[in-house]
């Protein structure tokens, strides 16, 4: 098939672009890079053997986009392209809505308008809220959240559930991922945030190479094995290979929307991370306890039964492995990408 991945530079995009390649796919990426940089592109091309188009524009551009459809032909899209970070969106929430609403508005008009009929989704776990029994399972409702962020997300899961069942010939796949971790084997690609990291593992990579003096741990007094916080922790490489396989899934079934948890079934701690990370790295890395963070859960993994069995897909990276492939890729990277 014929691809257009939008935010295909960026960390989770970057990562199916090379897998769908290696599965024989033809892909063509749309980035603004407003969260990536240019350089992943020659890194992307070094890895696939092959030349990869790039149309660097922002999706809410509805001229752009109906132009690019347009001038190509395509047989699906998958859709990463949009702001992300839950921090940022509880501070600027209009500008993350419109975003992150308007980019899908674009693309599914133009993908309508040119008879595009394969689209997959790139959700979240933060659809489940804080009030779903774990482990967290698709058919679980109400969604709601308790950031812009992801309420942009339930609020784009029912944009496209709704237009797929109005237009019957549409087949629609909604990933809903956990927490993406690790990097490419090769170390060339992995996560560059930008700014202070946001999420564990990168933090922890940065104290590792020296970038930060040390880890906070917010919290070690949860109801959990040894206190801290237990999160879903999959491997960017099982994540990517997820992508594929609902891609192939969504080329054959009937039925309109499907809704995948992409996630390992089992949660790890903060403090199991860390050590994860001293192994790989060979030396313990500094830390301290700090107070609890507002609205952290306890707890939070999938259910991924769903996806094993409808995708024939399940993950098999370990914490080890995950460590490992983001120190080389940290190592190789010490400072990201260059601009």
């Amino acid at each position: 098939m014929r691809v257009l991945v939008s935010g295909g530079a960026g960390y989770i995009g970057s990562h199916t672009v090379v897998q769908l390649v290696a599965a024989g796919h033809d892909v063509v990426i749309v980035d603004s890079f407003a969260n990536s940089k240019p350089a992943v592109i020659g890194r992307l091309e070094a890895l696939t053997g092959t030349h990869l188009p790039v149309h660097a524009f922002d999706l809410t551009d509805r001229d752009k986009t109906e132009r690019l459809f347009a001038d190509e032909s395509f047989d699906a899209v998958i859709h990463f392209a949009g702001l992300k970070a839950v921090g940022e969106s509880a501070q600027i929430p209009l500008e993350y809505y419109e975003n992150n609403l308007d980019s899908t508005f674009s693309l599914v008009r133009a993908m309508r308008r040119h008879g595009v009929k394969l689209l997959v989704f790139s959700s979240s776990a933060t659809v489940y809220g804080d009030h779903a029994p774990l482990p967290f399972r698709e058919d679980y409702a109400p969604l709601v959240s308790t950031s812009p962020y992801g309420r942009t997300k339930v609020m784009n899961e029912h944009v496209l559930t709704d237009v797929a069942h109005a237009d019957p010939t549409l087949r629609i796949g909604i990933l809903r991922y956990f927490n993406p971790v690790g990097a490419h084997p090769s170390g060339t690609i992995g996560e560059d945030p930008q700014g202070i990291p946001n999420n564990l593992l990168p933090f922890i990579a940065q104290v590792a190479i020296g970038r930060r003096d040390k880890l906070v741990v917010f919290g070690d007094d949860y109801p959990t094995e040894d206190g801290t916080c237990e999160r879903d922790y999959i491997h960017v490489e099982d994540l990517a290979a997820g992508h594929v396989a609902a891609l192939t899934k969504l080329a054959s079934t009937e039925e309109p929307v499907s809704v995948w948890n992409l996630g390992v079934g089992q949660g790890t701690s903060v403090l199991a991370m860390l050590h994860a990370f001293e192994r790989a790295v060979g030396r313990e890395l500094p830390y301290e306890i700090g107070p609890r963070r507002a609205g952290d859960q306890a707890r939070s993994w999938a259910d991924p039964a769903k996806a094993n069995a409808e995708l024939n897909w399940r993950t098999v990276k370990t914490i080890d492995d995950v460590c490992v492939d983001t120190w080389r890729w940290q190592s190789a990277n010490p400072t990201g990408y260059e601009d």
